[in-house]
């Protein structure tokens, strides 16, 4: 890098609760010149469930998610939680799957990505044996969920999404396929 240059870094940024049930509609199309005029390079979203992939030379994975719920607050009048990633961070969640996630198929696996650490103490009043052969595990800034008949079934996936051990944070979840696609859309961004 020369002097002046600023190094960038390639980010993914999670919405929460858009574009479900035809509340909070933020199109992809809408969306990626909003981040665009933020002075992010290379954005590029993946479905309709809020997954924008960006790189931006300023900031922090917490300001630049400021950044972007205010933006999109002022752009479609409605608040909108939004969680940023760096590619390091999607790459080691990824790779310390506490689940064998190549035997899986995709359905049985989610990451719910959450604002800042969580500890077992959220979810120490759940019996986990209740809910064989559902099991979640906890990693950084994240939480695992096997759940073998899909999350729209997951009796767990429903006691772990209870506003009360979710207090305080923000929290947004993923499928493992979707996982694994962030992790390839930061990393084709040259991270």
């Amino acid at each position: 890098m020369t002097t002046g240059e600023r190094s960038t870094t390639t980010y993914a940024a999670l919405l929460r609760g858009i574009n479900v049930g035809g509340n909070k509609k933020v199109p992809m199309a809408e969306l990626r010149p909003l981040l665009e005029g933020l002075g992010y390079g290379g954005v590029r979203t993946y479905l309709q469930s809020g997954n924008a992939v960006f790189t931006a030379g300023h900031g922090d994975e917490e300001s630049l998610a400021g950044e972007i719920a205010r933006a999109i607050e002022q752009h479609f009048g409605f608040g909108v939680d939004v969680i940023v990633r760096d590619h390091a961070h999607l790459r080691a969640i990824r790779d310390n799957c506490p689940f064998p996630a190549a035997e899986l198929e995709a359905k049985q696996l989610h990451v719910t990505y959450c604002s800042t650490p969580v500890d077992e103490t959220r979810f120490a009043d759940i019996d986990q044996a209740a809910f064989l052969p559902e099991e979640f595990r906890l990693g950084d800034r994240a939480l695992y969920l096997y759940a073998p008949d899909g999350l729209g079934r997951s009796k767990l996936a429903e006691q772990l999404a209870k506003p009360r051990r979710l207090k305080g944070l923000i929290a947004t979840t993923r499928n493992w396929n979707t996982v694994v696609k962030l992790v390839e859309l930061t990393e084709a961004e040259g991270a």
